[in-house]
């Protein structure tokens, strides 16, 4: 059964990788990382869109990928509506922020999404604010440099650009007013939250999408027949190091290869 490929502009898909991981234990994944090109959430459309079109059509051509999961939340928005006009037949996943289940769970009605710049400031992204105008009040916090940091392993810098974007989230609580549930709207962040909590309260709500997206394309499949019944198995892939990427995938989710490529769109 071909596989089911995957990709990011680096290292931060990995955290719904995860997921699709764990929800598809007899899949077969290639995941690429554009990190030459990398990163998207600080790019223009247009770079997005171009970059979004090569690792697509290099995923179809050297892996023959039966479904593609765009696990960047900036390359949904600005390409996802393209890919899947110029690939009819492929069935292709996207991200978008959490916001639905976040205002459905929020007791205080007050919800921050962190995010990239290039996310929160497209209209994908505004029209799925809007559509909760009146129900929840939602506070933008766009996070530069804590990719960068994140695919730096940078532990400094790190801690310091959580501890400052968790401060403009908040100020959370339970009280009127005050913040109880934090959407973590780029692939990246879930890799940090562990560092996020630290400036948190205990009862504070992270929400991701690394579970929902993995259980949508478990149906996707399932739809269309395609479900794998063998042995799972994970290629990694990267227009960059790829040395770079597997101690990513090692460092953060402890996962190890059956196969690894380096590759250049």
């Amino acid at each position: 059964m071909n596989p089911v490929g995957v990709f990011d502009s680096g290292v931060g898909g990995l955290s719904v990788l995860a997921a699709l991981r764990a929800e598809l234990p007899h899949e077969r994944f290639v995941y690429f990382a554009d990190t030459a090109f990398a990163p998207y959430g600080e790019r223009g459309d247009d770079y997005v869109i171009e970059r979004s079109r090569k690792v697509t059509e290099q995923l179809i051509a050297e892996h023959g990928i039966k479904a593609l999961v765009v696990a960047c939340n900036t390359a949904t928005t600005a390409t996802i509506h393209l890919l899947r006009a110029e690939h009819p037949t492929l069935p292709i996943v996207g991200l978008e922020p959490a916001l639905k289940p976040a205002v459905a769970t929020s007791r205080t009605g007050h919800i921050s999404v962190m995010a990239t710049r290039g996310t929160l400031a497209s209209a994908k992204y505004a029209a799925l604010r809007d559509s909760f105008a009146g129900s929840a009040s939602v506070r933008a916090v766009p996070c530069d440099g804590l990719v960068k940091a994140i695919e730096g392993f940078d532990a400094a810098a790190i801690a310091a650009l959580c501890a400052r974007y968790m401060a403009e989230a908040g100020p959370f609580g339970d009280a009127p007013g005050e913040v109880d549930t934090v959407v973590l709207g780029c692939t990246h962040y879930p890799l940090v939250k562990n560092e996020l909590q630290r400036h948190a309260p205990p009862a504070l709500r992270f929400i991701d999408t690394g579970a929902p997206v993995a259980q949508q394309t478990r149906r996707v499949l399932a739809s269309l027949d395609r479900l794998a019944d063998g042995e799972g198995g994970l290629v990694l892939a990267s227009s960059g190091d790829r040395a770079v990427l597997e101690a990513a995938a090692a460092r953060w989710l402890q996962l190890s290869p059956q196969g690894t490529t380096a590759t250049s769109a």
